[in-house]
Formats: structure tokens, C-alpha cells, sequence
């Protein structure tokens, strides 16, 4: 066998680090995550159909949705809170308890065959309270289970599966509602989050205890991690940019599909091919691993200019579809890498809180691009607000390149 010169020291290479779904507890964790996501993804398409049937009236489905996203955006920033005070298991546990009750009402009530309208929205507004309780704990559940070599590995791992729910959801969801009804959705979404709970009591989370203070001191000192770090504020400012647009794209795509660009045959493969692309994405970010990683994932999230761009024109519909599958791509790459990013540089006992203001500014765009994007198409066509989310999205995390810690950060 070859031996080193006389005089020189081998250093043996490093063993590598075996797959986080190797670790029971993470394969556990991951199991709950995927059966929970695939429930969850079969529910938009359920939710519309339902409340449609049962009120023939878009403004309620706009209360529904509000009711779920409301109690979310106010609860998020105490619900970092608790994510960090409390084991992240418990939080996480309990709040598959509540959103699985809260589905299985919604699913007794279109049962029923005479749902109430107010039920359903009670209950979506519990479910969207839990949720803000329940997002904070992503990180500290996938640190608490890894190694932190292993936690790059361990967040593509979560992307993939997000994307397969992505993908399977809502053909899942179709299924249902032809075969069974709507309210069978509800009942399968409840099932996952019950199994989900079940999973987790098998799961052994680490974690590092927070000192006892003031609810205000720890939302205080929570943004005072998020400010102290340009590179993960000037981010937030990206990532709340792209989920505007991807809000006015989502309310102006449609229409465009159907009268510019084909019909609905091209919203729907646009859709699936965005979902394939996700999954790429993720994929990628498994096999690479980038020196500047912060900046490499807001530079792919700068991709979504361009669908909404040749929309605007719009361009033919193949383009169009394979700029929506390439941005997308952006998405799967940039998820697992900026959340490894984070949960590197961001201390155990805080992760939590950062976490739920980075969910609360990525949210709270959505909503004002779901507002906005009708009106100024109203005004002066679907062109100009397309346009606008393009220039908004690309400045904004094109222009993260020029902060030193977004630079700087490996």
C-alpha cells in the first residue's frame, strides 16, 4: 500500500458524516413532518371548494383565510417565545393537538351536509392561532435532533419532503373531493397532524434552557439578535419581497393564463412544473453546499423577477413556464440552506424567536400583495403591478449582495 514520504505527517481524512435519517430521532421527526405537510397541502383545494359549495361567495372565503392568517401574524412573535422557553417537542406536540381538532370540526361540519360558515371560521382561527406556536419550533426541533454537521443535510432533507407534499397534495386533495367529498380532506389533514403528535412522543429533543425573564424582555432580546445581524435583517427585507410578489403573481397569473396564454391548461402545468422545480431545487441544495451560502440563496430567490416579467408581456407560454420552474428551484435551493445558515449563527436559546419574526415579515407581505396587486391592475392593467413586484423583488434581494455581512457570511 502506498506509504507518505519519510519526514511527513498523514492527517487521516475525515470520516463522513452519516445521512441525518440515519438518526432515529430525526427520521421520526421527519416521518411526522412529511405525513403532516402532505395533509396540509391537500387543504387549500378542499377549503376554496368547500366554503364555495356551501356559500357560492368568494368574500367568505376571504373571511376564512383571514381568520386563519390574522391570529397567526399577531401570535407569531409570542410564539417564538414559547418555542424557546418551553422544549420545542412539547410546543410542537400540543399544537398538532389543537390544529387536529380544529380539522376534524371543519371536516364534521361539511359533513354534516349543513356547515356553518362561522364554525368553520372558529375554527380556522384556532388552527392559524396553534400555527403561530407551532413554526418557530422548526429549527429548534431539527437542531435538538442532529448533529450540527449534519444539519445542512437534515434541512434538504425537510425541503424534499415539503415538495413532495407539494406535488402529491393536491392531486390528493382532488381525489377526495371527487371521490368522497371535501370534507374528507379535513378529516385526513386532522389524521396527520394525530399521527404527527404520536410521532413525536418518540422523539428525543436537546435543547438549551432558556434564564427565566419578562415576556417583553425575551420578544425584546429576540429582536435584538435579528437587528444585530445585517446579513439576516437586510435578508427578512428579500424574503418579504418575494412573497409579495409571489402573492401578485398568484392573483394575476391566472387570469393571464386563460386569456393570453392558452387557457387553464397552462396555469395548472405552470403550477406543477413550479412544484418539480422546488424539488430540483432542494435536491441541489443537498449536493452543494456554497461558500457564501447567504448570499447564493437571495441571489437565486432574484430569479422570481423573471416569470413575473414575461408575464407582464406576456411571453409565450413555454418560457413563461419554464422561468416559473427555474424561480421555483430558487426557492428549494435557498429554504434549506438559509435556514442551516441560521440555525449556525444564531444561538440555541433564541432560535426560536428569530425564527417566528422571520415567518411574521415573509407573511405579512402576502396579504398586502393580495390587496394590492387587484387594485393598480384595476387601474392600470395587470402589466404595471407585475412589473412593479419584479423590480421590488429583484432590487431587493439582488441589492443583499452589497451588505458586508451578506458578503462576508460562509
Amino acid at each position: 500500500m502506498p506509504t507518505a514520504p519519510s519526514g511527513t505527517v498523514t492527517v487521516p481524512a475525515p470520516a463522513p458524516v452519516p445521512h441525518p435519517l440515519r438518526t432515529r430521532s430525526f427520521r421520526i421527526l421527519f416521518t411526522g413532518r412529511l405525513l403532516s405537510l402532505l395533509g396540509d397541502a391537500a387543504i387549500p383545494a378542499a377549503l376554496a371548494i368547500a366554503v364555495w359549495e356551501a356559500t357560492g361567495s368568494s368574500s367568505a372565503l376571504a373571511i376564512v383565510l383571514a381568520c386563519a392568517m390574522v391570529p397567526k401574524l399577531l401570535l407569531l412573535p409570542l410564539g417564538g417565545v414559547v418555542g424557546d422557553r418551553f422544549n420545542a417537542r412539547t410546543v410542537a406536540l400540543t399544537t398538532d393537538l389543537v390544529r387536529c381538532a380544529a380539522q376534524l370540526l371543519v371536516g364534521a361540519q361539511l359533513l354534516s351536509g349543513d356547515p356553518s360558515l362561522w364554525a368553520i371560521a372558529g375554527a380556522e382561527v384556532v388552527g392559524g392561532a396553534a400555527s403561530a406556536f407551532a413554526m418557530p419550533t422548526n429549527s429548534p426541533l431539527i437542531t435538538g435532533t442532529v448533529a450540527p454537521e449534519a444539519l445542512h443535510r437534515a434541512n434538504a432533507a425537510m425541503g424534499v419532503a415539503g415538495s413532495v407534499a407539494r406535488l402529491a397534495g393536491p392531486a390528493l386533495a382532488g381525489t377526495l373531493i371527487v371521490t368522497a367529498g371535501a370534507g374528507w380532506a379535513f378529516v385526513l389533514d386532522a389524521a396527520t397532524f394525530a399521527l404527527s403528535a404520536l410521532l413525536l412522543l418518540a422523539v428525543r429533543v436537546e435543547r438549551v434552557p432558556l434564564p427565566h425573564s419578562s415576556l417583553l424582555t425575551d420578544l425584546k432580546e429576540g429582536w435584538r439578535e435579528v437587528r444585530s445581524r445585517d446579513w439576516y435583517w437586510t435578508s427578512l427585507i428579500g424574503h418579504s419581497a418575494w412573497n409579495g410578489a409571489a402573492a401578485v403573481l398568484m392573483t394575476l397569473g391566472p387570469g393571464i393564463a386563460l386569456t393570453r396564454l392558452g387557457g387553464s391548461t397552462v396555469w395548472v402545468v405552470l403550477l406543477q412544473v413550479g412544484a418539480v422545480g422546488f424539488l430540483a431545487g432542494a435536491l441541489l441544495a443537498d449536493r452543494l453546499s456554497p461558500r457564501r451560502p447567504v448570499l447564493a440563496a437571495n441571489l437565486g430567490l432574484a430569479v422570481y423577477a423573471l416569470p413575473l416579467l414575461l408575464l407582464a408581456v406576456p411571453a409565450p407560454a413555454p418560457l413563461t413556464i419554464a422561468a416559473y420552474g427555474l424561480a421555483q428551484a430558487g426557492l428549494g435551493f435557498l429554504t434549506p440552506v438559509w435556514e442551516t445558515a441560521v440555525q449556525r449563527a444564531v444561538p440555541p436559546h433564541a432560535l426560536a424567536r428569530v425564527d417566528s419574526y422571520d415567518w411574521l415579515l415573509s407573511l405579512a407581505a402576502m396579504p398586502v400583495g393580495y390587496a394590492l396587486a387587484p387594485m393598480a391592475a384595476g387601474a392600470w392593467g395587470p402589466e404595471v403591478p407585475l412589473i412593479a413586484a419584479a423590480v421590488v423583488v429583484g432590487g431587493c434581494c439582488l441589492g443583499t449582495a452589497l451588505v458586508p455581512g451578506v458578503r462576508k457570511f460562509r
